[in-house]
């Protein structure tokens, strides 16, 4: 069975679009029906919480600004909002019910569900050196791209901000994950594969992570040469469903990486709880650390904690000789950053400098 969900991508604004409107309380529903007469719109109330509002293509922004403003945060998130093309509301619109606050912040970007449709989306990777051997590469990490209609990169961290207040995460995260191993595959890279993936994307493993899967074995990669990093895993409370994800992945055979390990002291909760293959030193911690004793003393704790547990570590935003060099003293046993190289598109196998990583 597969996921659709997170397949789909939802969000289209109509060119003339009826509103279904479900409100916590009738008050909200009296106050709804004066602020789409005073706009001039049809509005006809269903019944004491229900309102269906037939809104023209250039009022939509209109509406939408105009209802965030006249109730707060709360009564937003208890307001359900469908929309349909025309008069009639069927069982196959009620997967489009969205919570008002989260709609409003999809309508206003509608810029990246066009991105996403348009597949103006690519994997640029970056290589994970050897310490003991930093002119060899021991891994790539795919990185997520999406451009605009101009062709403009945006920033990562703004994409998936945006997805997230959108209900578009789950979308966009996969579509990250399957892009990544399929530009990986069609590269021909050597050496381990680096897939990040944030465990807030993914509400049931057995089902959002098989999509995955697919894609990896379609493509002919081996479930040992793909590890896959957890982000963002400040934000993620449920321990169990964490488990739930890298038990998942441990079964398929595949490796496991925390990110970000320094950063807090949750990340040493999740290195205790998680055991996971690898971990990243976070990369404020690696800045200036050969010039720092107290990150010094943080850093000598976290590598003979990972060594004890036999978990290899990887020390990430690497920008000089010497950050390298005491890291490596240290023990580290992987490097990356832009001191070694910058994260990059890929060429076609045959022409591509990072396939000849080993």
């Amino acid at each position: 069975m597969d996921c659709k969900e997170c397949e789909t991508i939802k969000g289209h604004i109509f060119p003339e679009t009826f509103f279904w409107i479900y409100l916590p309380t009738t008050e909200a529903t009296a106050r709804l029906k004066k602020m789409v007469e005073c706009l001039g719109y049809t509005g006809e109330p269903l019944d004491q919480t229900m309102v269906r509002v037939v809104v023209p293509a250039t009022g939509v922004g209109a509406f939408l600004t105009v209802l965030f403003g006249e109730f707060n945060g709360q009564e937003l998130a208890n307001t359900k909002i469908v929309t349909t093309r025309d008069d009639h509301l069927g069982p196959a619109d009620m997967g489009r019910v969205f919570q008002a606050d989260v709609f409003i912040n999809r309508f206003q970007s509608q810029w990246i569900i066009e991105a996403l449709e348009a597949k103006r989306f690519e994997t640029w990777f970056q290589p994970i050196f050897h310490a003991a051997r930093p002119d060899k590469a021991f891994a790539q990490e795919g990185l997520f791209r999406l451009r605009d209609a101009s062709g403009t990169i945006i920033p990562p961290t703004h994409v998936f901000d945006v997805a997230g207040k959108s209900d578009l995460l789950f979308t966009a995260d996969l579509l990250a994950r399957k892009c990544a191993v399929e530009t990986a595959a069609a590269a021909g890279l050597k050496g381990k594969i680096f897939i990040n993936f944030n465990p807030s994307s993914i509400y049931d493993p057995a089902y959002c992570l098989r999509a995955t899967a697919a894609a990896i074995e379609s493509v002919g990669l081996k479930p040992e040469d793909i590890v896959f990093e957890l982000t963002e895993t400040h934000e993620a409370r449920d321990k169990a469903h964490l488990k739930g994800i890298l038990a998942f992945y441990r079964g398929a055979g595949f490796g496991v990486a925390l990110d970000d390990i320094g950063s807090g002291w949750s990340g040493l909760n999740m290195l205790h709880e998680m055991r996971p293959d690898y971990v990243k030193l976070d990369m404020d911690l690696v800045r200036d650390v050969h010039k720092d004793s107290f990150k010094q003393t943080i850093v000598k704790r976290l590598l003979q904690i990972a060594s004890d547990n036999r978990i290899r570590t990887i020390a990430e935003g690497i920008e000089c000789a010497e950050e390298a060099r005491y890291l490596t003293d240290m023990g580290a046993d992987y490097l990356q950053g832009y001191y070694f190289a910058k994260p990059a598109p890929v060429l076609p196998a045959e022409e591509s400098p990072l396939a000849k990583a080993g």
